[in-house]
């Protein structure tokens, strides 16, 4: 095979074999990415989901609420750290500036899932719907993953 055909053809491979970075929902000027849950032992009875948004637009907005058919309620949380002490609290919402992205991960935000309907397994999803100050609502789809999945923080819940 000529040289410059088999470049041609391990490009395309390298196109097709690595997933781009895609965007799972766009709601207006909101962008929600890799929307995931982690696994719960037996027996757990709360959960987390983590996402990231990105406001592309020029005017702020806020998170209101989220929902789950998956759990009895759902919780925005913050955690922060005092001293060797981890807090977790309820919010009210999430600021979304403008052109900004926040990242509802280990260490800070997250969406608690409180009395799970069933067991977070590795490989099953759980609907979450967000509802936005002034984008409205969307619906998204949190893939359990497991602590070692590309692109995902590990995080205590």
């Amino acid at each position: 095979m000529h040289a410059s055909l088999r470049r041609l053809v391990a490009g395309m491979f390298w196109i097709f074999a690595v997933p781009a970075a895609a965007t799972d929902v766009i709601l207006g000027n909101l962008a929600i990415e890799h929307s995931y849950a982690r696994p719960t032992p037996p027996g757990a009875r709360t959960g987390a989901a983590y996402l990231t948004i990105h406001n592309r637009g020029s005017a702020p907005d806020r998170l209101l609420r989220v929902t789950s058919a998956a759990a009895a309620s759902v919780e925005i949380h913050s955690m922060t750290m005092e001293g060797n002490l981890m807090k977790m609290r309820p919010v009210a919402g999430i600021d979304l500036p403008a052109k900004r992205s926040v990242a509802l991960g280990s260490g800070g935000f997250h969406v608690m899932l409180i009395e799970l309907r069933k067991p977070l397994v590795i490989g099953d999803s759980i609907p979450l719907t967000l509802q936005f100050e002034r984008s409205g609502r969307v619906d998204v789809v949190a893939n359990v993953e497991g602590a070692g999945a590309a692109g995902t923080a590990n995080h205590g819940h």
